[in-house]
């Protein structure tokens, strides 16, 4: 569905260079340590400020190791994670979790209600059988799809919260929370670094980006989003945000081409096929991550019209559609946030004629 390795990856990129470990003086006072890993299947880059750099160095380390654990259970490429025990036993018997996996499932079937089933997190058959991002994608046949959809209902998954529990009701089913684990995973980071005392940091979970705080100088963060006709080379506009996120969903970073037919990693679980319409990309501004993250999904498989609607009549979330004709549509909030970049692109607010 989402499963998010879309990130800068896919839709956003920072006005920043991504290293390795470092640690460098700047303004302030302040010291910086950036550190980067592979984890949950995309580039993780984490930069934390402090003048004390032991300080920095202990809260960044602590940050990437709730990463790995959150990774080591929700992947659904390590064995032994916790999704896969549950696909395993679907159809079978309910599988005991961590708190953060029911948490995870919960909110995630929070979304497919929100969004009458467009995200849905028993999209796993369908993303198996597209393989898209793997070495292998394909087209899958119509009674392929038609059997993976036969499987794909969050309706059918149920959560016993007292045992702490969670079942997949049919033989066959899987979960993919690729297209929210990210989410849930930012805002972990980003509680672990104020724990530590961290009041400026910016994280970047593969396009899922969430900061803590202004910019080091007390200015806000610059945050650029993609061209989706250049994404590796341009930048279409730049939004600035202050202990904020940001997560773009888009179609333009993994797909791959068949009989000259771009075929992208956003599911329709309702057609088994990548969502067809006029947008590009979405960007969600709000607070939590985890909220961002299935949102941008859901607006794009949505349309313009229907995703913004959802969006106007959700507190503290805006956003940035991105359309096939060269629009920028931006919900009533975004208010002085964003800065177009590409003259060739025309801004529209919504609700404006």
């Amino acid at each position: 569905m989402k499963s998010k390795t879309i990130g800068l990856a896919v839709s956003i990129c920072l006005l920043f260079s991504v290293t390795g470990c470092r640690a460098d003086k700047i303004t302030g006072g302040l010291k910086k340590v950036e550190k980067s890993e592979f984890l949950m299947g995309t580039l993780v880059n984490i930069k934390v400020y402090d003048r004390d750099i032991n300080k920095a160095d202990s809260a960044a380390e602590k940050a990437l190791a709730r990463i790995r654990e959150i990774e080591g259970l929700m992947s659904a490429n390590q064995k032994d994670s916790e999704v896969n025990l549950l696909n395993q036993n679907a159809g079978e018997r309910p599988v005991k979790v961590s708190a953060d996996t029911q948490k995870v499932v919960e909110k995630g079937l929070y979304y497919g209600r929100l969004s009458e089933g467009l995200f849905d997190i028993t999209v796993g058959p369908l993303v198996e059988l597209w393989g898209i991002g793997t070495e292998n994608p394909k087209v899958p046949g119509e009674q392929e799809l038609k059997n993976a959809l036969e499987l794909t209902d969050y309706r059918d998954v149920e959560v016993n919260e007292e045992k702490g529990e969670v079942y997949l009701k049919r033989h066959g089913m899987g979960l993919d929370l690729g297209g929210i684990a990210k989410g849930y995973a930012a805002d972990e980071v980003k509680e672990a670094l104020v724990g530590e005392g961290i009041k400026h940091a910016i994280i970047n979970l593969g396009g899922n980006v969430l900061t803590i705080g202004a910019r080091y100088d007390g200015k806000p963060w610059n945050i650029g989003i993609k061209d989706p006709e250049a994404p590796a080379k341009g930048i279409l506009g730049i939004v600035r945000i202050t202990d904020a996120t940001i997560v773009t969903s888009g179609d333009y970073e993994r797909y791959f081409e068949k009989d000259g037919k771009r075929h992208h990693h956003i599911l329709n679980p309702f057609t088994g096929y990548p969502g067809i319409g006029e947008v590009r990309g979405v960007t969600i501004v709000t607070s939590s991550s985890f909220d961002a993250d299935a949102l941008s999904t859901t607006v794009f498989l949505l349309g313009v019209e229907k995703g913004m609607d959802l969006v106007e009549n959700l507190e503290g979330v805006e956003a940035i559609v991105v359309t096939d004709d060269r629009q920028v549509v931006l919900s009533s909030g975004i208010n002085d946030w964003f800065s177009l970049s590409k003259p060739d692109y025309k801004v529209r607010w919504v609700g404006a004629e």
